[in-house]
């Protein structure tokens, strides 16, 4: 079969590689039909490595995935073979004590597609699964569609974890895909004042067709001026998901006393300063977001019931001998980029 490899930074190789097989009687074998661009596989594209987890070329990355069954090992009962399903790409053990907590995100021992010592990634044709990783679709149901349940799984992950009120005010600095998807995300929860900022004036105006209170972008205009002057008490909560240092900073300027600083981006540097005293003074409470847990299901069902649609954050498709081109672009946010798929069957 093809894999798209990682053989250096910045540099893809198509390779003819094994076919997976199916190896106990709970693994499924996929054909990949569509995958994602992550922000997380840009990060291993650019800087071959997210902190601690560093990739060893060659190596295949990509998670956000769809496909349909080709077999099923003889326990399976999940799936069957010829059905179309979205991928959750966590494999968690389900007996550490962060499972039994319900916590299957920061399993002890989780294995995750794409990432650097856990499992090999979904740019290739086949990937075997375990049956808990594959959630049949409907027929009405796009595979671009079924991919983009991921990024939503996360983001109906974060507005659970925040618990706003229903009249919360609340701002999403960056207006990416995870920053739309929560954004898709918190309005169905709240009825109060949503600002929305971004550095890419294209970002800003798909926000803008989801009418926020206000949207903003922080290379000409003071977010902290601008929302202040519409909200004097400051926010509720902040969604940061954009992974700039700046932006972290930043938020704890938009926090009313006793606010929430929600970290859902993932930044590209190991540390980051807060500014400690302004923090512990108004109380504020930082919740932090890896992944999502239970929410793939959900996922599915917001996007097949229509309650939430993400269509218009797909921007951009490429085949998968394209994928430096698609990886190009999304490092270097050209063209108006916000989703890129890669076409893979």
């Amino acid at each position: 079969m093809r894999a798209a490899q990682l053989t250096a930074l910045r540099r893809f190789e198509i390779r003819e590689v094994p076919d997976p097989t199916i190896g106990n009687d709970h693994e499924v074998l996929v054909r990949i039909a569509t995958v994602g661009v992550c922000g997380s596989d840009i990060h291993y594209y650019s800087e071959g490595r997210i902190g601690s987890q560093v990739i060893q070329f060659p190596f295949v990355i990509g998670h956000e995935a769809s496909g349909v069954v080709e077999a099923i090992g003889a326990g399976v009962s999940r799936v069957r073979a010829g059905q179309r399903i979205a991928v959750d790409p966590a494999r968690s053990c389900g007996h550490c004590d962060q499972c039994r907590a319900g916590r299957e995100n920061t399993c002890r021992n989780l294995m995750f597609l794409g990432c650097p010592g856990q499992l090999s990634g979904a740019l290739c044709d086949h990937l075997v699964l375990d049956e808990r990783c594959c959630y049949p679709i409907e027929d009405g149901m796009t595979f671009e569609q079924a991919t983009l349940s991921e990024p939503l799984a996360i983001a109906l992950y974060t507005v659970e974890r925040s618990r706003p009120a229903a009249d919360a005010n609340v701002a999403i600095l960056g207006a990416g895909p995870i920053g739309m998807s929560v954004l898709h995300a918190v309005r169905t929860k709240i009825q109060g004042r949503i600002f929305v900022t971004d550095k890419i004036d294209e970002r800003l105006k798909l926000a803008q067709a989801l009418n926020p209170t206000w949207c903003g972008n922080p290379r000409y205009q003071d977010l902290a001026t601008e929302i202040r002057h519409r909200e004097p008490s400051l926010l509720d909560i902040v969604y940061e998901c954009s992974g700039s240092e700046e932006a972290v900073v930043q938020a704890m300027g938009l926090l009313k006393p006793g606010g929430s600083l929600v970290l859902v981006g993932i930044p590209a540097v190991d540390t980051i300063p807060f500014p400690i005293h302004d923090m512990r003074r108004n109380e504020i409470t930082v919740v932090s977001i890896r992944r999502q847990a239970y929410c793939t299901a959900k996922a599915l069902d917001e996007l097949q019931r229509k309650r939430i649609n993400l269509d218009a954050l797909v921007t951009h498709r490429f085949r998968l001998d394209q994928i430096r081109e698609a990886f190009e672009l999304v490092a270097g946010y050209r063209d108006g980029v916000m989703k890129a798929m890669i076409s893979v069957d």
